[in-house]
Formats: C-alpha cells, structure tokens, sequence
C-alpha cells in the first residue's frame, strides 16, 4: 500500500462557495500512482469547510450561499461568540453543518468524483484569509 500526504495553503477567497478540485488534484500528482484507494481532504480551520456539489454551473454555489445565510444569519442577538465580527459565529455553525472533511474514491489513478461533482472549498468568512489542507491519499 502507498500513501501520501501533503500540506497545502489555499489563496484567500472571498466569502462563498469556490471549486478546488484542481488544486487538490496538482497538490498530489502522485494519485495517478493509485490503481483503486482513497483521497481525504482536511480543512484545518473552523470558520470555513469543504463539501462535494455541482462543478458545472456557477448559480449553484451562488444558491448555497443564499441558503446558508438564510438559515444562519449574521447579528443573531442570542449568540454570545461574538469578538471577531458578525460573521464569525455563523461561520463556525456553517462550518459545523458543511464539515471539514471529504473522501473521495481513487479509481485507476484518478478521483472517481462523478461527472458534474467538484469539491468546494467554502468560505464562511468575509475575510478568512489563507486556508490550509491536509490531502492524504493512500491505495494499491
């Protein structure tokens, strides 16, 4: 069995839903060493998490984004972390519901995500800055 594992730092984005799946893919170019195993991706972070969705139309992160605001706003009176900003609690119940985790199968030396799937990198912060991954692969 073969494993990998590396440590990248994403860029800083702006809050939303951004696909990744490439830089994942360029981070470990040993995966195409993989015949059958897995891929695991790690958020090191908790205001901001990964998620596997639509990669082809860009309407659909800006959905999510909707929805997530709607269904954790900013200014909740009853939260009481609130040092860092208006943003900052939600992010972390985002977070929360999102995870900070994929795992995707490898499959003759590539993911096996399906046609229209791509992995997110989503950012709940209005400035989170740089995001940091821990990729792991391993297989036969």
């Amino acid at each position: 069995m073969k494993i990998y594992q590396q440590t990248i730092q994403l860029r800083e984005r702006k809050r939303g839903f951004h696909i990744i799946t490439a830089e994942v893919i360029h981070t470990l170019p040993q995966i195409n060493e993989i015949n059958i195993g897995i891929c695991q991706v790690f958020i090191q972070h908790t205001s901001a998490s990964l998620t596997i969705n639509e990669n082809a139309d860009p309407t659909v992160r800006q959905d999510f984004e909707m929805y997530f605001n709607k269904t954790v706003p900013e200014n909740d009176p009853e939260y009481c972390h609130d040092d860092e900003g208006p943003d900052d609690m939600p992010a972390h119940l985002k977070a929360a519901m999102l995870g900070s985790s994929v795992t995707i199968p490898i499959r003759n030396g590539r993911l096996a995500l399906g046609t229209w799937q791509g992995i997110y990198l989503c950012e709940h912060r209005n400035y989170g800055g740089n995001r940091n991954l821990v990729i792991t692969v391993w297989g036969e």
